[in-house]
């Protein structure tokens, strides 16, 4: 168990009239059904034992589509408790459960499952159970968004195979505790049979390949030593070649390795040559790669690709941007591989530091979008990385708070991608020292190395290590879907300002300036002045706060 320890300048008055969503979530106005609680709580069953490690064996068909095998589940006891909760999602069915060669009883509610133990067990002692599950599992409809197992075939006819299963959980196709709370302390061992003149590659290092010429199979046994959420876990199926590198990083030398389609090899020897560069800019700005023991993988795969752990997916077709478009329109988004920096980012961003609860997936994805920008900066310039973020304003809705319904397993808008980046940059300048926003940035990935984490966890750790409160800042950006709005009145010496659009008491300082001047000023959610010498004064805001500005001469 890990321990729980846009500048917008123009006009915005029909922003002023929408309802504040203030500790709602996404969809905090539907009820959460009885799966939803199951899946998305710590229950009493999930909660008095720890996961401590998974061996996971399948064999995997693609004539049939079907996956089947075992999970052999080791875990701890924390607490005297009776029955352990575990999620397999249909039309994936879980056989039976065995401990100690005798089959236990199973209780199904849902797709959530609840396993007695034949004999009581012992605090503080470790026990062993073993699942028997097969079936077609759910086949991806809109990957990695929409996710399941993907089914397609190479240039070649040949098949290529991939899970993606984020948003629906791993339980789509294997049986697991899925919850994201409760990590594997000591990792995974991931067993892939698949046809002979096919490859998996699954996360961590291959330690040994078995072949069954009576069967006309291989299986590749790949171990993970570090823990590891499990949407992580994947499996990736096809006619892979391997090519590598070294890294030399601030924990040593760091195996780089490359799976790709043997028709892509020479693509791919020139597209990931982002990877070491990627690597080099996240480890200044976040501290050293999370997981030097299990190596780096970059995997092709059949779909645009996804953040598994130590085995990073890639299908962006070997091109600059994102499927070759800048998403941010100013010219920097063509400058890298959007999916080989973004899902690499992840590493430190969700699987280093992962969500306990899904309702605050946007430490995964708005520190990653703020990366990508952090990316530019290292490799260009400070201005091109914020010019980037900036850019990335247009794929904006303020529709909903970033932070999802708690206990529900229910995420939050999709803006904790675009508008969580831009929140980052914006909390930066009210940091005001680079230096010292580094090391939050590293700090975070050191203190909470390998931990589940709250957003209140983050959100307090950034205030303490700037010196600064910054929970308006945090209650406005994450918890309320308006963007917040600087009115100011510019009559003749007098300037007023105050903030509108906010949350109660909303007091965020913004860099603004006054004839061609910069300063500081610091509003309220009242109206107040400004200290000015100069009749009728420019009053421009700085666009590297996201916020709305409006000129209120009707006040």
């Amino acid at each position: 168990m890990k321990k729980i320890i846009t500048t917008c300048l123009a006009a915005a008055l029909s922003l002023a009239s929408q309802p504040s969503a203030l500790a709602a979530g996404a969809h905090g106005h539907k009820p959460i059904s009885h799966q939803e609680a199951l899946r998305g709580s710590i229950t009493p069953e999930r909660s008095w034992w720890d996961l401590r490690h998974y061996a996971l064996a399948v064999t995997v068909d693609p004539t049939e589509r079907t996956i089947g095998g075992t999970n052999t589940m080791t875990y701890r006891v924390l607490t005297p408790g009776h029955r352990l909760q575990i999620e397999l999602q249909a039309p994936m069915q879980l056989h039976k459960v065995t401990q100690n060669g005798e089959e236990l009883a199973v209780e199904q509610d849902g797709y959530s499952y609840f396993i007695t133990p034949e004999k009581p067990h012992k605090v503080d002692q470790e026990y062993r159970l073993t699942m028997h599950f097969g079936g077609k599992p759910q086949e991806a409809k809109r990957p990695p968004w929409d996710g399941g197992i993907t089914w397609k075939k190479d240039s070649n006819g040949l098949d290529f195979i991939a899970s993606s299963n984020q948003g629906n959980g791993a339980s789509i196709w294997w049986p697991n505790k899925d919850h994201p709370y409760d990590e594997p302390d000591d990792g995974a061992l991931i067993s892939v049979e698949v046809p002979e003149h096919l490859m998996d590659v699954s996360n961590g290092r291959l330690i040994k390949t078995e072949n069954h010429p009576e069967r006309k199979t291989k299986t590749y046994h790949w171990q993970v030593v570090n823990p590891i959420n499990n949407y992580g876990i994947n499996l990736n199926i096809g006619d892979y070649v391997h090519f590598g590198e070294k890294y030399q990083g601030e924990k040593g030398e760091l195996d780089m390795d490359y799976y790709v389609l043997r028709e892509n090899l020479k693509k791919a020897k020139v597209q990931f040559r982002d990877a070491k560069r990627t690597l080099a800019a996240f480890e200044y700005w976040f501290g050293p790669y999370p997981f030097y023991e299990d190596s780096f993988k970059l995997v092709e795969v059949p779909y645009l690709g996804m953040e598994h752990q130590s085995s990073v997916t890639y299908g962006n077709g070997y091109k600059n941007g994102y499927r070759g478009r800048d998403l941010s329109k100013t010219g920097w988004g063509l400058q890298f591989d959007f999916i080989i920096v973004h899902e690499s980012g992840h590493e430190w961003f969700a699987n280093n530091l992962t969500n306990k609860d899904v309702a605050d997936m946007w430490i995964h994805e708005s520190f990653t979008n703020y990366s990508e920008g952090l990316f530019l900066e290292y490799h260009y310039s400070e201005e091109a990385g914020a010019e980037y973020i900036r850019g990335m304003r247009a794929g904006i809705k303020n529709d909903s708070p970033l932070i999802g319904t708690y206990d529900a397993n229910r995420e939050g808008s999709g803006d904790m991608y675009n508008k969580g980046g831009n929140m980052l940059h914006t909390i930066r300048q009210l940091v005001d020292n680079d230096e010292t926003w580094r090391n939050i940035l590293r700090g975070l990935n050191k203190d909470f190395y390998h931990q589940v984490v709250t957003s209140k966890q983050v959100e307090e750790y950034i205030s303490t290590k700037a010196g600064k409160d910054l929970s308006k800042v945090f209650d406005q950006y994450l918890r309320d879907a308006r963007l917040p709005i600087l009115e100011y009145v510019v009559q003749g010496k007098t300037i007023r300002i105050r903030w509108s659009n906010t949350v109660e008491n909303f007091n965020m300082p913004i860099k603004v300036a006054i004839a061609g001047k910069e300063q500081w000023i610091k509003p309220t959610t009242s109206w107040s002045e400004v200290q000015n010498n100069i009749e009728q004064p420019s009053f421009v805001i700085n666009k590297d706060f996201y916020v709305a500005g409006l000129n209120n001469l009707g006040n």
